[in-house]
């Protein structure tokens, strides 16, 4: 008994192998040529494993290699069917069976069954599908069995120890049914991970429309307005002037939220060279005093001594990450405040600190931040943050950030310092 459960294991194991490959094969489905090949390949080799280690019950040897010779055909198709029954003549010619011809005989006339039975199998129901395995698998071992002991005038073996036999069948039903159960389970899986993949990808195309629609129209309906205003009769040159200001300030606006937009899908680094980060963030000083100056914020620069703090990226695109944090900075500090900038170099690795007095941010508000269309900012899109995140990453930088409400927030970002050779 211990060394029939054995064989037994053994035997389910090797049937069930194939599962291990089959998120790969249920990704190939698209692609028919290679979908074939790598279904014949792995229920072929559970053919043929299934043939050279057969339970041994009372003696007699049985083995299972109906079960992938059913499941493969099924679930492959007439090619693939036409295939397994070649591969299982030729394993048991390999073997040294006896009566290799006759048993081609015997079991060609069921392949017919097994192609007939594939068309109704795709369109049935998880039920109705276990039976047809359950079935077809018996019938291709019975047909066979039957035309193989009448052809070679041994029909006397066929109610040879029938409790055994049945208890191959048994067996045999068992494993087909829960192997078909075990596919239709993963294709529904899988299926249903399509969907949610499918639906997310639906969801955040209408959320980009929606922001788009919804930033655009702000600005364009204010110009429209504005344009009104223009065209009544005894109004004020100065007043024009200030109407057209804001027409163009509104405008302006708008070009920038589309180029926010646009800069979503081409934030790879268009040109890598080395930048100096001191030159860098010594830039971003100059071009964030006058808005500091604006808002009362005082500006402090701390630039790394010594070695030079190298990194490699595009220039441009890292002067727009670092403008976008300094200016979310600014605006954090609505009642004056102190910015501070500062660079570092410790370890191969390129430190810059922005530092804000600001209004800080919760535990939930620095989780979310860096999604699309979340900003503390009330007429924000969340844009800039992203973008700005998305920079520093495709040039292998991290970001560290830490905030606290009412007490201002620290943006660390650490580059790969780039070493530069000297002569």
């Amino acid at each position: 008994m211990e060394h029939f459960l054995k064989d037994f294991l053994l035997n389910v194991l090797i049937i069930s192998s194939p599962f291990v490959l089959y998120p790969y094969l249920y990704r190939l489905k698209n692609r028919l040529l290679y979908y074939r090949f790598l279904m014949f390949f792995i229920f072929a080799l559970a053919l043929i494993v299934t043939m050279c280690f057969p339970v041994k019950i009372s003696g007699f040897n049985y083995d299972f290699r109906s079960i992938p010779l059913t499941i493969g055909s099924l679930y492959g198709g007439g090619v693939i069917a036409l295939l397994l029954y070649g591969t299982l003549i030729a394993t048991r010619y390999l073997l040294g069976s006896p009566d290799n011809l006759i048993y081609a005989i015997s079991i060609l006339p069921t392949y017919l069954i097994v192609y007939i039975a594939i068309r109704r199998f795709q369109h049935a129901s998880l039920a109705w599908k276990i039976a047809w395995a359950v079935i077809l698998s018996i019938l291709i071992k019975l047909i066979t069995l039957i035309l193989f002991l009448t052809i070679t005038n041994q029909p006397q073996f066929f109610l040879h120890q029938p409790l055994h036999m049945l208890t191959t069948y048994a067996m045999q039903a068992f494993i087909v049914g829960i192997t078909v159960y075990a596919i239709e389970f993963l294709n529904r899986h899988y299926h249903m991970q399509e969907e949610v993949v499918k639906s997310e990808k639906m969801r955040l195309v209408s959320d980009m429309a929606a922001s788009v629609a919804h930033e655009i129209r702000n600005p364009l309906t204010a110009v429209r307005g504005f344009i009104h205003l223009l065209g009544s009769p005894g109004i004020q040159p100065e007043k024009k002037e200030f109407y057209k200001t804001i027409c163009f300030s509104e405008l302006d606006r708008a070009e920038h939220i589309i180029a926010d937009y646009l800069s979503l899908a081409r934030t790879d680094p268009e040109l890598m060279e080395a930048i100096n980060v001191n030159v860098e963030v010594e830039y971003l000083s100059n071009i964030l005093l006058t808005y500091a100056n604006f808002n009362n914020v005082h500006l402090s620069v701390q630039l790394a001594k010594g070695d030079v703090p190298m990194t490699m990226g595009d220039r441009y695109k890292f002067r727009q990450a670092l403008i976008n944090i300094g200016k979310n900075a600014i605006e954090a500090m609505p009642n004056g405040g102190t910015l501070e900038l500062a660079t570092e170099c410790r370890n191969d690795t390129v430190k810059v600190t922005i530092r804000d007095t600001g209004s800080g941010m919760t535990g939930d508000q620095l989780k979310r931040l860096g999604t699309p269309y979340y900003s503390t900012k009330e007429k924000g899109t969340g844009l800039g943050t992203m973008i700005s995140f998305s920079i520093i990453k495709k040039m292998h930088g991290k970001i560290d950030v830490r905030s606290e409400a009412g007490k201002g927030t620290r943006f660390t970002l650490h580059f790969p310092q780039h070493k530069t050779e000297t002569m």
